[in-house]
């Protein structure tokens, strides 16, 4: 039997049902698909239903696909039983790379063989994850953002043996149920995001150790900040505005640029493609009008 195409998957695995787990069958349900849930928790059932439950007034909000209901999930305790039919499978149990080595190699051979096999990890390579899954070509990461029901990015990462006819599929389907999916082009431990995250995170850390802020400070600096350009325009184009109206040239001449020179030519590439022909000026009222609607909407750090 051959892969169905991306637009044609009706029948979801999730494999483990815990926060992300449960984000993720909820999002796979709002989408108008079958989905079979796993996990060997004794009150992983129960737990499941109330987190879908909970999500799911969040999803019907964002718009639920025809035919989508709560209803059409089920759950099993047998892993090979809820795999063995699924045109595709989640993998969400705990981040501990052993733990998903075993699950990959159990689910390799309970599933399809053409059944792409995507993990939920933060963290580990797609290459060890698939050592001992048989037809590991198949195999991707499938990095979501917590809650996953709602936040759309998932990275795809592919192996050494995953194959560029998987990872074109995965990204289709992704982006087909309403996903934005990023491909990396090679692995890399804890991928694009989280490195990213990690570095802000390690500067907050000098930051308080060194006595200048705390915390709280830290949330405001970027919530009320960068943050909100952040959510719509990230850091390179937020550079290409912040140089006026002479654009990037402006800023990295003003500023200088200490990296290398494939780096900025990239830079400039990306900004080119990201723009479509706009105009600074154009750019800064596309800009203006997203921080315009986030302070009308959004409640800030804080106000919880």
């Amino acid at each position: 039997m051959s892969r169905p195409d991306p637009e044609n998957v009706k029948r979801i695995a999730c494999v483990g049902a815990g926060t992300i787990g449960g984000g993720w069958a909820t999002y796979f349900l709002s989408r108008g698909f079958d989905v079979v849930a796993t996990d060997p928790g004794a009150d992983a059932q129960a737990t499941l239903e109330h987190f879908v439950d909970f999500a799911w007034p969040k999803v019907q909000e964002l718009g639920i696909s025809p035919g989508a209901a709560k209803e059409r999930l089920t759950f099993t305790s047998d892993l090979s039983e809820a795999v063995a039919d699924a045109d595709f499978i989640q993998e969400s149990a705990p981040d501990y790379e052993d733990l998903k080595i075993g699950l990959f190699e159990k689910i390799g051979d309970a599933a399809r063989p053409e059944t792409v096999i995507a993990s939920s990890s933060s963290v580990y390579l797609p290459t060890k994850l698939a050592s001992n899954c048989t037809n590991p070509e198949r195999c991707i990461i499938g990095h979501p953002f917590t809650p996953s029901y709602i936040v759309p990015l998932v990275e795809v990462v592919g192996g050494e043996q995953t194959s560029d006819e998987v990872m074109d599929w995965s990204m289709n389907f992704y982006n087909g149920i309403g996903k934005k999916a990023l491909r990396l082009k090679k692995e890399i431990e804890s991928y694009v995001s989280n490195r990213l995250q990690h570095v802000v995170a390690q500067e907050a850390a000098s930051l308080v150790e060194a006595g200048i802020c705390d915390y709280d400070d830290i949330d405001v600096a970027v919530s009320y900040g960068p943050g909100l350009r952040w959510a719509f325009a990230g850091p390179a184009m937020c550079s290409h505005l912040g140089g006026g109206k002479g654009g990037l040239k402006h800023m990295i001449e003003h500023f200088g640029w200490k990296y290398s020179n494939e780096a900025k030519d990239n830079l400039f590439d990306s900004i080119e493609r990201m723009a479509k022909g706009k105009d600074i000026e154009e750019l800064e009222d596309w800009r203006d009008k997203n921080l315009l609607n986030q302070l009308k909407h959004v409640k800030m750090t804080g106000d919880y």
